[in-house]
């Protein structure tokens, strides 16, 4: 005889016995956005509660973040001056390196995840050195510097370097140069499968990276493409990255699902600008209720593979669950 299916609605403690997924602290890391000078902490029109700060306010953030039960951030960096090769990125005491010492100074517990990339350090606003010829990046120099700039991270005290450029070959390039140099033990956390995204619209405003002509639709996913996302995650798996990401999360949840299925290396989304602007915009209108929209956003990356969640709407999660 047919047995109908019974959902286990009945008992609260049981239902959450039985839940498959939930949501802590830990899954997040949570970006900031560190820019040159003093007493700077200067919010982004386009994403209402993500600001531009000076080193100064960064390093307050990160007290508050600790106090929130969130350990984990990843920096981007708004130098003072940009150039064709980003060299910013490529000094010492350029505003990353100078920020990663600073934050692992007064908070050695914190860990400090630093984007690995050019877009907003170069005057022309793309992810490494350009190929004018065919106005696209020459994914060959970019590796070069590429190395350089992990290798300044790694000295100045960086947990996890995170390539975000999607240079052919880059995971092997940084792998090899790591290694070289004594930091065997210095995870990657590969932007792995990155989509040529219009979701990314936002970002441009908080980390002054919007490309001065074209686009980078040459050397980011095709969002039409699933077969070669998938490959492009295993591929950089067996370059040696540590962990994979998919990004955006919201409309690639099935790419993410995919991408779970075929490996056994952690998997990071990152839950990006233009999702949690959409998310705002939303609530200032009033035609949601934005704290369950958002934590059930949360729990759909999550379900659908996510061991690690990107987000700017890490503290407001956080700020939730202590309440809990």
């Amino acid at each position: 005889m047919f047995k109908r299916f019974r959902r286990l609605r009945i008992n609260k403690n049981l239902r959450d016995l039985v839940q498959e997924n939930d949501i802590s602290k830990n899954d997040f890391i949570y970006p900031l956005f560190v820019k040159s000078g003093e007493g700077i902490k200067k919010e982004i029109s386009s994403m209402p509660g993500v600001y531009q700060m000076s080193l100064d306010k960064i390093l307050e953030e990160c007290k508050e973040l600790q106090a929130l039960g969130l350990n984990s951030i990843i920096l981007f960096g708004i130098p003072a001056v940009k150039d064709s090769i980003g060299s910013d990125a490529l000094c010492e005491h350029g505003i990353i390196a100078t920020a990663i010492k600073a934050i692992k100074k007064d908070f050695p517990d914190m860990f400090v995840v630093s984007d690995l990339c050019f877009c907003e350090f170069t005057d022309h606003g793309h992810c490494g050195i350009l190929d004018m010829e065919h106005e696209t990046v020459d994914n060959d120099a970019t590796l070069e510097i590429l190395v350089k700039q992990a290798l300044i991270h790694a000295k100045s005290g960086v947990d996890m370097i995170a390539p975000s450029g999607m240079m052919d070959g880059m995971i092997e390039a940084l792998r090899e140069g790591l290694d070289s140099e004594g930091f065997e033990n210095l995870p990657i956390m590969s932007y792995s499968t990155k989509f040529a995204s219009a979701y990314y619209g936002p970002f441009r405003d908080v980390a002054e990276s919007a490309p001065s002509f074209g686009d980078r639709r040459s050397y980011q996913m095709n969002p039409a493409n699933r077969r070669e996302a998938i490959a492009e995650s295993i591929e950089d798996e067996l370059q040696g990255a540590d962990i994979l990401m998919v990004k955006p999360a919201l409309a690639y949840l099935d790419i993410i699902r995919d991408i779970k299925e075929n490996t056994t290396t952690p998997l990071a989304v990152y839950n990006v600008s233009g999702e949690y602007a959409m998310l705002k915009a939303a609530a200032a209108a009033g035609v949601i209720d934005y704290e369950r929209v958002m934590m059930e956003t949360m729990l759909g990356f999550k379900r659908a593979g996510a061991d690690i969640i990107i987000s700017y709407h890490a503290k407001e999660v956080a700020n939730l669950l202590n309440k809990r």
